[in-house]
């Protein structure tokens, strides 16, 4: 059986330009909300023209003992730009956790595919 998961590639942010980048703290407090951005490029930049761009991210979360992730955000960028204007693809969103677990981020690049990433954040 063929399964998704097979598409999935994953990297160094810092020495490949389409891992989505978890920009969020290793501890927070319950139930205390906090800044969680994703970002792509931050070391080598993503080029994001009308050819060649990221059209998408998607962030999950799954906690200790959870069975499944859920998922905390989805940012899509239809707008690539116009002329010489191009947009950066960021997202950012405010975020409460009860409990500890993992951050998993995803960015799709129409030309390279799927790319994953993940960040472990304790909940103290």
């Amino acid at each position: 059986m063929k399964t998704f998961g097979q598409f999935l590639q994953s990297g160094d942010w810092k020495g490949e330009k389409h891992v989505p980048v978890i920009h969020a703290p290793e501890k927070v407090k319950a139930g205390e909300t906090f800044e969680l951005k994703v970002s792509v490029g931050d070391a080598i930049g993503h080029p994001n023209t009308l050819e060649h761009y990221i059209s998408w991210f998607k962030v999950y979360f799954h906690a200790e003992g959870a069975k499944f992730p859920v998922e905390l955000a989805n940012f899509t960028f239809t707008a690539h730009g116009e002329g010489e204007n191009f947009t950066e693809p960021v997202g950012c969103t405010s975020v409460k956790l009860n409990k500890s677990g993992t951050l998993y981020a995803q960015s799709y690049c129409n030309i390279h595919g799927v790319w994953e990433s993940s960040q472990e954040i304790v909940v103290e």
